[in-house]
């Protein structure tokens, strides 16, 4: 059994160093002097990260506590709102709308595919929504859709515009406000290299002024975003993991936003180049956008359970399974976060090593130089 871990999932991801001593540290009481200053650093921090002037409301939740907020403050009951589901993350919001009550429309597609933003054109123009509803990066397929087309295509309607960035944020660009949206829902376990446990919420003016009948407390948009004005929480918060998320937030924007987002797409461009050396075919679009999550289809007779078992026994690293009906035809390389080229380059070598073992016809020897270039390749800007 290997006793050294590796975590390449598409969350939760590894977490620096400086960000687990701050989580590590002694813990202060949520309003004392001390912490206050952290607090306000990560307040500010957020709205930088997701490129807002509005307020980004910070709760001690994971990424679909923070999902339930934007519907138990948008949703009344019987209210039409739109969600365009690709996957297992937008199969959610149909479940959680429909939970509180909306008159759910579903513009559905097969897993995998990638919304189109004249589809939505098309549906809205059939069916007006209150909200449209959508995800940024599936992971659950590795499809990151066009956020800034889907926006203006649900804004011409005049529907809000509600976006999961929940592996999204910190990896891909997500314009809050230059992209007119008005909800951007995210998480602290992925490209923000914090231990899960805090979910934030970007809420426009015009959301605010929206909100609905559902019943809600420690969800309140307005109660939270109130208290945040005077840095006087509402609720008692994880302060030991809001200490490691301003770390993590210093060090994503000492890096630089438009730094992170090449880096990842460089991440990207070395696991295709890798997997499509190995002789294996990718699930997820081969474009520079799929920066997030590499899927990739499990050769013929290979069950992608025995691959993740494999690497996991053999060589202590964490890949991830397909999710609902790809569970055993795919599996799923995260590089969201603190990685680097020679993460990619420990998975796809490790992949390489199980597959040929159970008895797939893979390529031996090419992937890790194969992803290596692809690193080094000029992303393109399309």
């Amino acid at each position: 059994m290997a006793t050294k871990r590796y975590l390449f999932t598409p969350g939760p991801t590894p977490v620096p160093p400086e960000v687990l001593a701050a989580v590590g540290a002694p813990v202060v009481h949520h309003r004392a002097p001390e912490f206050l200053p952290v607090y306000e650093r990560v307040l500010d921090r957020l709205r930088e990260v997701c490129r807002t002037e509005s307020d980004v409301l910070l709760f001690g939740a994971s990424g679909t506590g923070a999902f339930e907020s934007a519907v138990a403050n948008l949703v009344s009951p019987g209210e039409r709102h739109l969600v365009v589901s690709a996957g297992s993350f937008g199969d959610r919001w149909v479940a959680m709308t429909t939970a509180f009550g909306a008159d759910v429309d579903v513009l559905r597609y097969a897993w995998g595919e990638t919304p189109d933003p004249d589809d939505l054109r098309a549906r809205l123009g059939e069916r007006e929504a209150k909200a449209v509803w959508f995800v940024q990066s599936e992971t659950s397929t590795g499809v990151v859709s066009n956020v800034p087309a889907l926006a203006a295509a649900a804004k011409e309607s005049g529907a809000l515009v509600v976006v999961d960035a929940v592996s999204s944020l910190g990896a891909v660009p997500c314009e809050t406000d230059a992209w007119g949206l008005d909800v951007v829902v995210s998480g602290s376990q992925k490209a923000l290299m914090s231990p899960p446990g805090l979910g934030l919420v970007a809420v426009s003016e015009t959301a605010l002024s929206a909100t609905g009948s559902s019943p809600r407390f420690y969800f309140d948009w307005e109660r939270t975003r109130k208290a945040q004005q005077t840095l006087d929480a509402p609720v008692t918060l994880p302060v030991s993991l809001v200490s490691g998320l301003d770390v993590a937030l210093d060090l994503l924007l000492e890096e630089g936003l438009e730094a992170a987002f090449d880096r990842h797409t460089r991440l990207g461009r070395a696991a295709r180049a890798g997997v499509k050396a190995l002789g294996l075919e990718l699930f997820s679009p081969d474009e520079d956008r799929s920066a997030v999550v590499t899927a990739v289809r499990a050769p013929a007779g290979v069950d992608s359970g025995d691959v993740i078992r494999g690497v996991r026994d053999r060589f202590g690293i964490t890949i991830a399974n397909g999710q609902g009906e790809l569970k055993g035809k795919i599996f799923r390389l995260g590089h969201i976060g603190w990685f680097d080229v020679f993460d990619i380059t420990t998975q796809i070598g490790a992949v390489e090593l199980v597959l040929a073992d159970l008895g797939a016809d893979v390529e031996r020897g090419v992937a890790v130089t194969a992803a290596l270039e692809g690193f080094s390749a000029e992303p393109s800007r399309t």
